[in-house]
Parts: structure tokens; C-alpha cells; sequence
């Protein structure tokens, strides 16, 4: 990344710290990013930006490394089957963290619409830009669909065919729904956990009572505990 990117990059929140200057450089020189572009959300505990890519566009997800409240992130990640013996400090839990979130893409996209996962180094994540010339797809609560009931069929369907590979979203709303041309597409799966996490049950409870209670103010006829035992017994 030349000089000049950097020090003008460096004055959003001081999110460039040396390290990730280092692993910014890194994904760059291996292609997965030409130029960090325009901040999509600059917040406590992750930074998010568009970068070009040639003619295309992907996004940059930083995790800051200071900011994290890695306790958190430890208790939702140590009962995670696929990271057992995983050390309480804090570098190591947020590069699972960050880990556990590209992998959950990776599996996640076998069956429902995420963004592909294309490249993770440390605190940074790169992925699919979801939108249409340019403009980020919206997220639900400021894009209700035309057809609730449609839309609310296929999130369903969607937490449907997660648990089906074993995954539970476990912070599913309408902040973590894009509507992409009347589709639903599920983001920010660093949360996400296998069904045999011992709070899988929970979570998923959760995320139906969300997105029921999302539609229902569209209108949509919903009951969460019909929802859920069909799940279970499917």
C-alpha cells in the first residue's frame, strides 16, 4: 500500500495500527486487494471498508485488536467444539474469532446466500461485496421486501438449511439480513456456532424469535414455537 494511502487511511479511529498496516500490505501483495476505498462502518470493535479489486469491488473487515472485548469472544468461542483447547489471550482469541468467521462462510454458502470468504490474515477478513454497481446491498430494517411473506418463507428456509450442516447463526436480525434484490442474504457469521455448542439450542431460539418478531410488524403470520419444533424435528 503506497505511503500516502496509509498515512490517509490512518485517520479513520486509528484503525491502522502497525499491525495491521503489516497484514493489510500482505493481502494486498497477494492479490486479494488493489486499494482500500470508502469506510462501510467504523465501530468499537471492527472496521469495515470496500477496496477495489481490479474492475470489482469486496470488503475489508479489521477487527481491532485493542478494542475487541475478547472475554466476550472467549465465552462464545471456548464451548466451540472445533476450538477446544483454544488460550485465553487476547491475540489468539480474536484470530479465532476472526477464523471461526471465515469458516462459517465457507460452510454457510454450501446452502444459503452469504458473502464468500476470500482471504483472512490475523484480525482482517476480505470478502464478497454484495450489491449492484457499486451501491452495498441494504440491510432489512432499512429495506423492508416488497413481499414480506416471500421474504420471511425464504429466511426461514435459510435458518432451516444452516441447521441442516449443523450451524446455528446464533445473532440473527434484521442488522445481519442484506435485502439483495428481494433476497436475503445472511452476513456478520463470526457468531455462528455448530449445533453441538452447549447454547445452540438457545441461540437458535433467539434468532427465530427475531425474525418473527421482524415480520410480524410487516404483517407476516408467525408463531416462533411452531417454527422451532418444526426445525428440531426436521
Amino acid at each position: 500500500m503506497p505511503r500516502s494511502s496509509r498515512e490517509e487511511w490512518k485517520t479513520y479511529k486509528n484503525v491502522f495500527d502497525q499491525w495491521a498496516l503489516l497484514n493489510l500490505e500482505k493481502l494486498r501483495s497477494e492479490g486479494h486487494f488493489d486499494e482500500l476505498q470508502s469506510p462501510i462502518a467504523l465501530g468499537k470493535e471492527a472496521n469495515i471498508f470496500t477496496a477495489s479489486k481490479g474492475e470489482d469491488t469486496v470488503i475489508v473487515k479489521i477487527y481491532r485488536l485493542e478494542n475487541c472485548n475478547f472475554n466476550q469472544m472467549y465465552r462464545y468461542i471456548a464451548p466451540d467444539p472445533r476450538f477446544q483447547g483454544l488460550k485465553k489471550r487476547r491475540r489468539l482469541v480474536i484470530f479465532s474469532w476472526v477464523q471461526r468467521e471465515y469458516r462459517n462462510l465457507l460452510k454457510a454458502r454450501e446452502v444459503i446466500r452469504v458473502p464468500k470468504p476470500i482471504a483472512v490474515k490475523d484480525n482482517i477478513l476480505v470478502m464478497e461485496f454484495i450489491g449492484r454497481d457499486g451501491e452495498l446491498a441494504p440491510k432489512l430494517k432499512d429495506a423492508k421486501p416488497k413481499n414480506p411473506k416471500e421474504f420471511y418463507d425464504r429466511t426461514i428456509k435459510s435458518i432451516k438449511s444452516l441447521y441442516g450442516i449443523g450451524l446455528v447463526h446464533a445473532d440473527l436480525s434484521e442488522f445481519n439480513i442484506l435485502n439483495f434484490e428481494e433476497e436475503p442474504v445472511f452476513i456478520d457469521l463470526s457468531q455462528a456456532t455448530t449445533i453441538e455448542h452447549p447454547q445452540a439450542r438457545e441461540f437458535l431460539e433467539r434468532d427465530i424469535i427475531n425474525i418473527v418478531k421482524f415480520f410480524k410488524k410487516l404483517g407476516v403470520k408467525a408463531v416462533e414455537k411452531e417454527v422451532l419444533a418444526e426445525m428440531i424435528k426436521k
